[in-house]
């Protein structure tokens, strides 16, 4: 692979300092070499001069593959929402889910988002979508207990079996995604559990994610979801939980004690009105590590991690009457080093260190929204001023995607066109 090398931007490292520099990058065989005054050449030069360096951004809980379905159930109650989309999902074609993925992809090398989180089914369909877009997908598929799926077969079965065609891939990370305690029985849960520790895998699934979804749950087992999850032994340090907005200081402490990590998805229960604020400072209080997530197409209608990062920073904010909570380091600490910690990865992914996967963007510091951008403002700026539309260049695995705003792995026009027209006979299936 080639070398590349970023000269004289503000670099934001997110290390253990959360030093912010100026210099330059130098990427050697998918890894960051050296960060500071790098002297010499490389293959590639990019002139980062007034620009913003930082880590890609980890998006830790999405459906890539429903972009196509994007704008279908808007503006209407949570349980028509779902029978729209559930109806439409039914319909889907393989072809649906490769260019619904393309898109997503797209979507993400131009807001900046290197790695993510999918949960889903056909997950070997999006991965060869993910593979030609060059992205990091941690990709989980959906697992229930198979009186409610429309899958063929088992899925468990299904997700074993995706594991093992697709392990070792460099950018495709298999996972396991089960879909929530609605669905899945305790035998589900723990059978799931057994195979991600035997393997390795992330445990990704919904939780408490609507009121209902808790009061239906103490209803018929007489616990809260998370207290369930904790009494049947299933959190682990391995677990990734979106949503988690509905929780007791009792269900915190309990995902705490079990070393379990969040993903926050705050522009997708706002716009579902599902009610609720996810307990952010109870959890950094009690040590839980909180990532952050845009959820899908249907439910976000955008996979822009920058606006979710302002949105959570103002929600809590605002919710709580305080302006101390949810500060800016903090959120793209979210982001980026929780986001890599929460797939097990913060080894590799998260900040700009030597010996780290090579994840970088640039954003443009020459548009005015950045602007002043000066020592002390930076950080701030990247989590209240920036957009996604600042991107300039995104480089995953030392790959660079998307150079000067050109996307290079994908044939942008081709895709937005077979996608228009793929979104329309889907509606008319359904």
């Amino acid at each position: 692979m080639k070398t590349v090398l970023i000269k004289g931007g503000t670099v934001v490292t997110q290390n253990a300092k959360r030093e912010v520099l100026q210099g330059d990058v130098l990427i050697e065989d998918g890894r960051i070499a050296q960060v500071g005054k790098v002297r010499g050449s490389a293959d590639e030069v990019i002139d980062a001069a007034g620009d913003v360096v930082m880590p890609g951004l980890v998006n830790a809980h999405t459906h890539v593959a429903m972009t196509l379905m994007k704008g279908i159930a808007d503006d209407m109650p949570f349980g028509d929402f779902l029978d729209r989309v559930f109806a439409a999902d039914a319909h889907r074609e393989e072809r649906d889910l490769e260019l619904g993925t393309k898109l997503g992809c797209l979507e993400m090398i131009r807001s900046g988002t290197t790695t993510f989180v999918d949960m889903y089914y056909s997950e070997d369909v999006i991965a060869k979508a993910v593979e030609q877009a060059g992205l990091r997908g941690v990709l989980c598929w959906a697992v229930l207990d198979q009186r409610f799926t429309t899958q063929k077969g088992v899925p468990l079965d299904n997700c074993k079996r995706f594991f093992h065609s697709h392990r070792g891939r460099e950018k495709v990370i298999p996972g396991i995604g089960l879909q929530g305690v609605y669905v899945c029985s305790e035998e589900t849960f723990m059978a799931s559990r057994e195979f991600a520790l035997e393997k390795g895998l992330l445990l990704h699934f919904h939780l408490s994610e609507t009121r209902k979804e808790v009061y239906d749950h103490k209803a018929s087992t007489g616990r809260r979801p998370a207290e369930w999850l904790e009494r049947i032994g299933f959190l682990g340090r391995q677990c990734l939980a979106a949503h988690s907005a509905w929780l007791t200081i009792n269900e915190v402490r309990a995902l705490a004690r079990a070393g379990a990590s969040i993903a926050s998805c705050p522009v997708s229960n706002m716009k579902l009105a599902t009610g609720g604020v996810a307990p952010i400072p109870e959890m950094l209080a009690e040590g839980v590590n909180v990532s952050l997530g845009t959820d899908g197409s249907t439910t976000n209608n955008s996979l822009d991690m920058f606006g979710e990062m302002k949105t959570l920073s103002l929600l809590q904010k605002c919710s709580r009457w305080d302006p101390t909570v949810a500060k800016a380091q903090q959120v793209l600490d979210f982001a980026t080093v929780n986001g890599a910690k929460a797939i097990g990865l913060g080894h590799e992914l998260g900040s700009i260190e030597a010996g780290k996967r090579a994840d970088v963007i640039i954003l443009d510091g020459k548009s005015p929204n950045l602007r002043p951008l000066l020592p002390g403002n930076v950080v701030s700026n990247v989590v209240y001023s920036a957009n996604a539309g600042n991107v300039r260049t995104s480089i995953c695995g030392g790959q660079v995607l998307m150079r000067d705003r050109q996307v290079l792995t994908l044939h942008e026009g081709e895709v937005l066109m077979a996608a228009e027209s793929t979104a329309l006979e889907l509606l008319a299936r359904r």
